[in-house]
């Protein structure tokens, strides 16, 4: 694939993947473990979504640091784009509180993470913060990556709502259903490489 067309799908899967979340969160029926932290710290700094979005990646970097891992491009990317990105959407997006209108952003800011996650992980441009330090507990002290991926994610969440953050149906929703999406779209969009690199592994680690 020529490098123009996985830049282009870096940044189209990096945009998208903001939105992604901006549109879960507008929902208000519980967005994924990450963003339940997120909102939380959120609720208690007083600072943006978006800003606690990216002082949170760079903490996780420099968890990267005792663990051997090295940020690559999309790392980088990453960090730097998801947090202004779900700012804007926030900014742009109406709260949901009737039922339907909740389900109907909540299902579409999902199957958005979906396909931005096959994108954005497709390019092959190296792994988000919170997905690298799943990758670097796996490498560094042998647990199979589904194991590490939930040790993180369960203690995320538990401090995220002890801090306020919203935990729901969309939490669970986000939980069984982004691994299976992220199965389907990551081959549309993957080079080869890539997918090899997540096969045994878990997609649903997805960009952040």
């Amino acid at each position: 694939m020529p490098l123009i067309h996985r830049l282009l799908r870096l940044a189209v899967g990096l945009f998208a993947y903001g939105f992604a979340i901006a549109l879960m969160v507008r929902a208000g029926i519980g967005v994924a473990p990450w963003d339940v932290l997120t909102q939380g710290l959120a609720k208690h700094t007083g600072l943006s979504f978006g800003l606690v979005t990216f002082l949170t990646s760079l903490v996780v970097l420099l968890l990267w640091i005792p663990l051997k891992q090295r940020p690559r491009f999309g790392t980088v990317a990453n960090t730097l784009s998801i947090g202004p990105v779900a700012d804007f959407g926030l900014h742009v997006l109406p709260q949901q509180s009737v039922w339907w209108a909740q389900g109907l952003t909540f299902a579409g800011g999902l199957l958005l993470l979906a396909v931005a996650s096959g994108l954005y992980i497709g390019a092959d441009f190296g792994p988000g913060p919170r997905d690298g330090l799943m990758l670097g507990i796996h490498r560094r002290f042998g647990w199979r990556v589904g194991v590490a991926r939930t040790a993180i994610e369960v203690s995320v969440l538990a401090g995220g709502w002890l801090l306020g953050g919203q935990v729901g149906i969309g939490t669970a929703a986000e939980a069984l259903l982004i691994g299976p999406l992220v199965a389907v779209t990551l081959p549309l969009f993957a080079r080869r490489r890539a997918v090899a690199a997540t096969t045994g592994s878990t997609p649903a680690a997805v960009a952040t």
